[in-house]
This record gives structure tokens, sequence and C-alpha cells, in this order.
């Protein structure tokens, strides 16, 4: 066990950071909201495989893998094989590369409802590109939301992250309820002719309900809206042509990135051509969207998945953690506050408040005691091909540890006591 990380060089990186970055880094989820200071890594040095060596040298197994952009491990030898090819024959050109032809070509394979493809660079890319390309397909101005679709204010000012967002732009964006299809249902009643598109998440946190996503492919077909799955992270991690084809259910159009070139920055828009087709006039374009060291990435992702059967390592290894853990569970009794749920390839440790204690305080904990003994994690199991059985093994003696220090402190009421850091703050819920 690491006890007593030396964090001095993590901590003076965020001082300095904050002089000129807001939240010391770009991506909320990486900030120091999520990390106790005092307790916790804030800066990486590197990593490889499944591996990661923060700014202090301590070293971790990452069960966060770049919040799931990391589908085979870190420096996969393809990957770096295929960008250091291209990178001889150029980064960014005054024209189109074979290149982009050869990524949408091996997605339109793979994914049941590509027919053909753009590409932008983050996921908050592809999804505002769907909305902006159902609206105009469709003539209609709304759009029913279920899950967490970006940053761009189409989504965030459904939420409670809306300041900046114009109460206009607010007002066209509906959220209704996972396995829920009456809430659904009232969106249209509400709504009658007005909604554009549903976009969901196939799934996250739960499996979907028998029936549910049919559910909603029937509900929109009736309605003529366009059913978006927004396969972010499901893509190329649950199948290899995304959660669409592990539940067979075909959505109208779907968007694509995290893992779909293992860490290079790169998202895909797809679907029907009929539909696809008016990209010619809906304005969906980027300077960087043909940057060929991305999509070199990602033909050589494209090209292992079936080749080295990556879904199934990942699903394999992750019922593992998902089976260990909840062993674990039982075993300490502490299943009044922990939970297992999720896929395998993305499963989640749920973390409830118990006792005199709140969520955060359990949480704060809890990430204290495991980053101690060299696992790095937010409470989900982030898969990777990279993941041995060792690695599952030293996750789950790692939670046969901590899972009784919670319990014990919870009953005890020593939980203050025993964290070196200051209590997490309540969060943005994404999901």
């Amino acid at each position: 066990m690491l006890r007593n990380h030396p964090f001095a060089t993590s901590e003076a990186l965020l001082e300095r950071a904050l002089r000129t970055i807001p939240l010391g880094t770009q991506t909320f989820s990486k900030s120091k909201t999520h990390f106790p200071i005092g307790a916790a890594p804030l800066y990486v040095h590197s990593a490889q495989g499944s591996k990661l060596r923060d700014a202090d040298g301590n070293e971790y197994l990452d069960f966060v893998n770049g919040l799931l952009a990391i589908s085979l491990g870190y420096n996969d030898p393809d990957v770096d094989a295929a960008v250091r090819s291209q990178l001889e024959d150029g980064v960014l050109f005054s024209l189109p590369h074979e290149v982009e032809i050869d990524v949408s070509e091996r997605i339109c394979d793979m994914v049941p409802c590509a027919e053909m493809v753009r590409f932008g660079k983050n996921g908050s890319d592809a999804t505002a590109g769907a909305i902006r390309l159902a609206r105009g397909f469709t003539g209609r101005d709304h759009a029913a939301v279920c899950g967490y679709h970006g940053w761009q204010d189409w989504y965030i000012g459904s939420t409670t992250r809306d300041l900046g967002v114009p109460k206009a732009v607010q007002a066209l964006t509906h959220g209704f309820a996972y396995n829920d299809l009456d809430s659904l249902e009232a969106l249209f009643r509400d709504h009658a002719g007005e909604l554009a598109a549903v976009i969901i998440e196939p799934m996250n946190v739960v499996y979907p309900a028998p029936g549910f996503l049919e559910g909603v492919r029937e509900i929109t077909e009736r309605h003529g809206t366009l059913l978006i799955f927004d396969e972010m992270i499901t893509g190329f991690r649950f199948a290899n042509g995304g959660a669409q084809e592990l539940f067979g259910v075909t959505p109208d159009l779907a968007t694509f990135g995290k893992g779909l070139a293992n860490g290079y920055p790169l998202s895909a828009l797809t679907g029907r051509a009929d539909i696809m087709r008016l990209l010619e006039d809906v304005f969906f374009s980027f300077t960087m969207g043909g940057e060929t060291l991305s999509l070199a990435a990602a033909k050589a992702v494209l090209d292992k998945l079936p080749r080295e059967n990556v879904v199934d390592h990942l699903r394999v290894q992750g019922e593992k953690v998902m089976t260990g853990a909840t062993a674990l569970i039982e075993r300490h009794g502490v299943g009044e506050f922990l939970s297992v749920s999720g896929h395998p390839a993305w499963s989640f440790l749920n973390i409830q408040g118990a006792g005199d204690y709140t969520v955060w305080q359990v949480r704060t904990l809890f990430l204290q005691e495991i980053f101690a003994r060299g696992v790095l994690s937010l409470g989900s199991h982030n898969m990777s091909f990279a993941h041995s059985d060792n690695d599952v093994a030293q996750l789950l003696d790692t939670y046969d540890d901590v899972f009784p220090v919670l319990r014990d402190a919870i009953a005890g009421g020593s939980l203050e006591e025993q964290l070196c850091c200051e209590t997490l703050q309540p969060l943005f819920k994404v999901r």
C-alpha cells in the first residue's frame, strides 16, 4: 500500500495552472473538483498499457482510461505504428487525404445505421451536428434528450450548468427518463409536431429494460422524429458496431468518439444516407476534421477490434471485475452503501451515503484509500484491452482492503477523522 503519497509536484502544478487556466485543466471531469486535494494525484507524467504515472512518480493501475477514450491501452503498439507512419507523410493538408475514406468505409462496414460518415474532433461536435442535421431534415426545432450529450448550448442549457445559455435556446431541449417510455410519450404530447430528434445514450449505468429501446424507436417513427444514438462511450466498446448492434435497435443517426481512436481527438457523425447527404447544405465543417494522425489511429483501432477480439476481452475482464466486486460487497456487509451496475466494459461501483455521512464524505474516503493503494478510479471500471488478470486481481485486492475501512469508519463514526483532505463538494451530475 502506498500510504502518504507525496503529491507536492501535483499540487505545485495545480497552483501554477490556476493562474492561467480556469479549474487548472481543460476537462471538467479531470479537474480538482473530482479529486480530493491532499489525497489524490492531480497531474500525469506518462502512461503505458494499463498503468499511469503521476507527476510525483507514483504509479497507478488506471480504470479511468482518459474518461473512456483509451480502449486498447496507453501507447498501443499498433496505433503508435500507424501514427508514426502517417506522420512521415504529413498531418494536415490543403486537400483531403485518402485516410478519411478508409476510416469512413470501416465505420460503415461495422455500424448498422452507418451509410455515410462525417468527422469532428470532440464528442460535442458530433452530437451538435446530429441535432442541427435533424432540425434541417425535419424542419422542426425541439429535441428530447436522455443522457449526457456534450457542452454546447443546445444540450447543456437543459442542465444545471446553463449559465451563459440563452433562455430561448434552453426552451428547445427537453429531458426524459431512461427506461420510462411514458415520460417520452408525455414530451410528444406536450410538443406535438415540434420534436426534430430524440437523442439518447442507449445504455449507461443500467441496462435498457425489455422493450425500452424498441419502444423509443417505435415512438420516433410514429411521430416522424429522428432517433439519434449517442454512442460516444458504447461505440466500439459494447460491440464492434456499438450498442445498436448489441441491442438490435437501429437509429437514424449515431455519434461516436472516445475509444474510436484510442485517445487521439476524433469523433464521428453517421447515419442514413438520405439524411447524411443534407450535410452538403447543413453546415458541419472543421479545419481539423481531416487531420490524419487521428484518422490513422482510428484506422488501426477499427482493424484491431475484430482481429484481436477486443470487445470480447473487455467483456470477459469486466465480468470478472463485476462478479468479484459484488462478492466482496456481500462478504464485507457493505451493501447498504455500495452496489455494482452497468455493462462489463463500463461498469460502476455505486456509492451512497450511510449512517451519519453523505455520499460525498463516503466517496472522498473511498478515493483517498484506493489512491493510496495505487488504483486510479472515480467509481467506474473503464476497461481497456490492456487490463490483464493480474490487474483485475489488484483491483479486487484493493476493494478487499478498502470496503471494510469504509464499513468500520461509518459504523464507528470516525470517517472524518480518517480523511487527510477536505471532503469533495457536490458536483454537476451529467447522468
